[in-house]
C-alpha cells in the first residue's frame, strides 16, 4: 500500500517531484517548525530578553564605578564605608556626588553664591586659553540643561546628501541676527545631523526653515532610530504594518503607470 492509498485526501507527487513541491501545488505551505527551527526561535527570544537588560545593567554599574573612583579621593577615610564594612558598597560615591551637586546649586541661587561665582567667571575670563573653553562649556550646559532652552526638542528632515534622499536632523535654534544678516533672506534654522550608530558625531548646519518637514515623534524615538541604523521604527509593529501598506501601494501605482506599460510592451 503507497502513501496514496493510506491517505486518499493526499495529492500525489509527479515524478521527479518532491512530496514538498505537491504541498505547493495544493496550496499547503511546506512545515519549518523542526526541532532546530523551535532551538532557534527559543534562542532568539531569549536574546532579545536578555540583551538589551544586560547592556543596560552594565552600562549603569559602570557609571556608578566611575563615579564611585572619582569621589572617592575627596572622601576621608573615617566616611568611608568600607572603613568599617568588609566589603566594598558601590554607590557611595555617586550619592555624595548628587548632594554635593545639589547643595552647590543651592548655594549659588542666594545672593552672595551668585557673587562669588561672578567672582571667580570673572578670574576665569582672564586666562587666554582657559576662557574660550569655559565659556563653550557653559553654554552647552546651559542649553542642555536649562529649562527654558530649547536644546533639541523638534525633529525634522532634510533632503541630504541628494535630491530626493531624506535625512533625519534635530533642530535647535534660529540663526541668530548676526549670522542671519549674513544668509539669504529667509528664516534659517541649525540643524545637526547625527551619524549612525553613533550619534555624538555629525554635522551641525543652518537651513532654510521652507526646507524643512517637521516629524512629531520625540528626540528618543528619533535616537533609537539612528542607532539601530532604521531596524526599531517608531509607532512599533502597527506603524510598520502601515508603512509597508504604503509602500505596496505605491509599487503598484507605479507599476501601473501608462509610461512603465508602454516601456514593458516595448
Amino acid at each position: 500500500m503507497n502513501e496514496f492509498e493510506r491517505n486518499p485526501g493526499s495529492v500525489p507527487a509527479a515524478p521527479g517531484e518532491q512530496p514538498g513541491d505537491a504541498s505547493l501545488a495544493a496550496g499547503k505551505p511546506p512545515s519549518h517548525h523542526g526541532p532546530i527551527s523551535r532551538l532557534r526561535n527559543y534562542f532568539l527570544t531569549g536574546l532579545v530578553l536578555v540583551g538589551p537588560l544586560y547592556i543596560t545593567i552594565s552600562l549603569t554599574w559602570w557609571f556608578i564605578n566611575w563615579v564611585d573612583d572619582a569621589v572617592r579621593p575627596f572622601i576621608p577615610i573615617a566616611y568611608r564605608p568600607e572603613t568599617y564594612l568588609p566589603v566594598k558598597v558601590p554607590g557611595t560615591g555617586l550619592v555624595v556626588a548628587l548632594f554635593t551637586l545639589t547643595m552647590l546649586g543651592f548655594l549659588t541661587a542666594n545672593f552672595v553664591g551668585r557673587k562669588l561665582v561672578e567672582a571667580g567667571e570673572s578670574l576665569l575670563s582672564r586666562m587666554p586659553v582657559v576662557r574660550p573653553i569655559y565659556k563653550s562649556l557653559k553654554q552647552i550646559f546651559e542649553t542642555l540643561f536649562s529649562k527654558s532652552g530649547s536644546s533639541f526638542r523638534r525633529v525634522g528632515l532634510v533632503e541630504f546628501p541628494s535630491p530626493g534622499m531624506w535625512s533625519l536632523v534635530f533642530l535647535s535654534n534660529t540663526a541668530s541676527a548676526d549670522i542671519a544678516a549674513k544668509l539669504p533672506d529667509t528664516e534659517h534654522v541649525g540643524a545637526f545631523m547625527p551619524c549612525t550608530p553613533n550619534p555624538t558625531t555629525g554635522f551641525f548646519f543652518y537651513v532654510p526653515r521652507r526646507d524643512i518637514i517637521d516629524l512629531d515623534i520625540s528626540v528618543e524615538v528619533a535616537m533609537t532610530l539612528l542607532m539601530s541604523a532604521g531596524l526599531a521604527q517608531p509607532g512599533g509593529a502597527d506603524q510598520q504594518k502601515r508603512l509597508a501598506a504604503l509602500a505596496d501601494t505605491a509599487r503598484i501605482a507605479a507599476a501601473a503607470r501608462p509610461d512603465r506599460a508602454a516601456a514593458s510592451v516595448e
